[in-house]
């Protein structure tokens, strides 16, 4: 997937001003892809350019005009192109999985401490989308909501963060009781072996 389809979906279902769509990566669309707000900037600014979204200038009295941005018959269209093709799988990149990859030759210690950092993120992030998934179903529950909910597409991929980010958390969790219980049972680092110069009563130094 490209960038652009990610600010075409943003789109779909009201005009946004560039700053508008920003936000909506950083409380929605960036649990699926990720960009920086110069990306978004720059991709809206080709999307106008190709005629794949339309933007108006909006006065303001008080505030500096806004340009709002909406998806046109051909972005639509690029969408649907996007959606007919197979959709690619993706592969899991972090450090902190090379980082245990290593683990048997790394402190324990320092990676306990990345894995409660990353737990700690992991854990406020599963509750922020917890606390989005509650506002877009307002009164209703789940399945009442998934069943005749006017947009479930932005429920489902908040729902997929979520998830996400409760297997990372319990993950950390689980990785970090296997680290404490195997420094547990080595019990206290041995100490080195003085070099034999100074075990040997016969060494020539003795």
């Amino acid at each position: 997937m490209a960038l652009r389809h990610a600010v075409l979906a943003a789109l779909l279902d009201e005009e946004l001003s560039g700053y508008q769509v920003t936000k909506a990566f950083a409380a929605g669309v960036a649990n699926f892809w990720h960009a920086l707000p110069q990306q978004v900037y720059a991709e809206l600014a080709r999307l106008e350019r190709e005629g794949l979204v339309a933007g108006r200038e909006v006065v303001q009295e008080v505030r500096p005009n806004k340009r709002l941005f909406r998806v046109t018959d051909e972005g639509l269209a690029e969408l649907e192109g996007f959606a007919s093709a197979a959709a690619k799988p993706s592969f899991l990149r972090e450090d902190l999985l090379v980082q245990i990859q290593a683990a048997d030759h790394l402190d324990t210690d320092v990676l306990i401490e990345r894995l409660t950092e990353r737990f700690a993120f992991a854990e406020a992030k599963a509750a922020l989308f917890e606390e989005q998934l509650r506002r877009m179903r307002g009164e209703c529950d789940e399945a009442e909501f998934l069943l005749r909910g006017a947009r479930i597409g932005p429920y489902l991929t908040c729902r997929r963060g979520r998830d996400f980010e409760r297997a990372n958390r319990d993950w950390c969790r689980d990785v970090t009781e296997v680290l404490r219980a195997r420094r547990k049972a080595a019990g206290p680092p041995r100490r080195r072996s003085a070099p034999d110069q100074f075990l040997n009563p016969n060494s020539p130094t003795s």
